[in-house]
């Protein structure tokens, strides 16, 4: 599995209703894209959850293919048209607790944080599971997740939280507008 992210910085005056609008009309169009475990359409408003605005939708992608098939087709295009061409950045995924009930999503927090050099990457593997268990089994996560991205050693931690999240030292906190994963059985 993969995870991906790009994101938007915004002018402190964007009328953020715009991205709450966007979200509202094209969420909907990813919900069953094949290959996609989840989009969560992500945004921050400036002052509430960090210095700027952002918009910033995160994914975890089933395979490399899906993600592909996403860049090269007329979302990805109609995005860039209308923001620009965006950074995008790509993690290993370690461990992955996708969300059982899409719609109880309201809030995410994103924390990258660097790996040591010489860091043995099977122990922190196995802690990144343990913490992602305990975000969703014991502090109330609805979908968590840890990657890592080798040639900056950084770990994503993300988690989709049904209610306001407690402040992290480090890190960013977004608001959901709308996740996209396929209807589970």
């Amino acid at each position: 599995m993969l995870a991906m992210q790009y994101s938007f910085a915004l002018p402190a005056s964007f009328a953020m209703a715009e991205i709450r609008e966007r979200i509202a009309t094209k969420g909907p169009l990813l919900d069953d894209f094949p290959g996609l475990v989840f989009k969560a359409y992500l945004y921050a408003e400036r002052g509430a959850d960090g210095p700027e605005n952002l918009y910033a939708p995160f994914y975890l992608w089933q395979d490399a293919d899906a993600m592909n098939r996403f860049l090269s087709g007329p979302g990805f295009v109609a995005l860039t048209e209308s923001f620009g061409w965006p950074a995008v950045r790509l993690w290993s995924v370690w461990h992955a607790r996708p969300p059982a009930d899409r719609r109880a999503a309201a809030f995410a927090t994103r924390e990258v944080v660097p790996l040591a050099p010489h860091t043995d990457l099977a122990s922190a593997r196995e802690s990144a599971r343990a913490h992602v268990d305990a975000l969703v089994d014991q502090h109330g996560a609805v979908a968590a997740l840890s990657a890592y991205e080798p040639m900056t050693w950084t770990q994503v931690r993300f988690a989709l939280w049904p209610s306001t999240p407690a402040p992290a030292a480090s890190g960013q906190r977004y608001r959901v507008g709308h996740v996209s994963a396929p209807v589970r059985g």
